[in-house]
């Protein structure tokens, strides 16, 4: 290995360990249906507002057409207690395709599930902007919920529509190739394209480089299981998945 890949190898692993502190003062909440104020909604509209994506509303809540579909789920990221960013994903099967990726992208996806494949369609990530200037790496804390889903659900594919000048991201952490050119999602005044990381291939590799992102079977059954919105608030399992690891326990 170069000096310069010993270097690098360095920092990530400095990054990770970090990441696995700070994970100790996280807490991931699931959002419900039927609560329609739930401060996730509210932490969308100060952030689309900042940037001037939405108009004003009375309600100070952004919610759309997706957040109500079966096959919905959102969580809020809490650090200390509060509020610093969300996450919503889709689980898209051959039976059941409906997400905001597929509305654009259908003509991409649907060849994907006629294949009897599923897929994670993340979205709606929104971030507190203090917390996001106090946390960096608050990205990684958020998108930790989608690898998380990829694992339970045994996605073969985790979308991401992003801005073009985010994919850099993407394929640098996630190994994410982009399928889809630039189009124009609805009510967006910017365009987004569609990337897909293909998670059998490469979910083993994104766990060794950033062992932040693991988790056991126990806490992804509260966030994704039957019974999951019973838990109120689900700590993160990185340090203990991390051990059993060490101790070649499956996790």
């Amino acid at each position: 290995m170069s000096a310069a890949a010993t270097a690098q190898a360095g920092l990530v692993s400095r990054f990770s360990e970090t990441l696995v502190d700070l994970l100790d003062r996280v807490e991931y909440r699931s959002v419900q249906l039927a609560e329609q104020f739930d401060p996730v909604y509210r932490l969308r509209y100060e952030a689309y507002r900042r940037e001037e994506f939405v108009s004003i509303n009375s309600q100070e809540v952004v919610r759309d057409e997706f957040d109500d579909l079966p096959n919905a789920h959102c969580f809020g990221v809490y650090i200390d207690g509060q509020l610093v960013s969300s996450l919503r994903f889709h689980l898209m099967t051959p039976d059941f395709r409906l997400s905001p990726s597929h509305s654009v992208f259908p003509d991409i996806l649907d060849p994907v599930m006629d294949k009897g494949l599923s897929c994670i369609d993340p979205g709606r990530f929104t971030a507190d902007y203090e917390a996001s200037l106090a946390f960096p790496a608050l990205p990684f804390l958020t998108l930790r919920i989608a690898v998380m889903a990829c694992r339970y659900y045994g996605a073969k594919y985790c979308l991401s529509s992003v801005r073009p000048e985010h994919a850099a991201f993407y394929r640098r952490v996630f190994g994410a190739v982009q399928i889809g050119d630039e189009r124009y999602y609805h009510g967006l005044t910017f365009p987004m394209v569609l990337l897909a990381s293909d998670i059998p291939h490469g979910y083993e590799q994104l766990l060794k480089r950033y062992p932040f992102f693991m988790s056991t079977e126990d806490e992804r059954e509260k966030m994704f299981g039957p019974n999951s919105s019973a838990t109120k608030a689900i700590q993160p399992s990185a340090r203990l998945a991390q051990r059993l690891a060490e101790l070649d326990v499956a996790v």
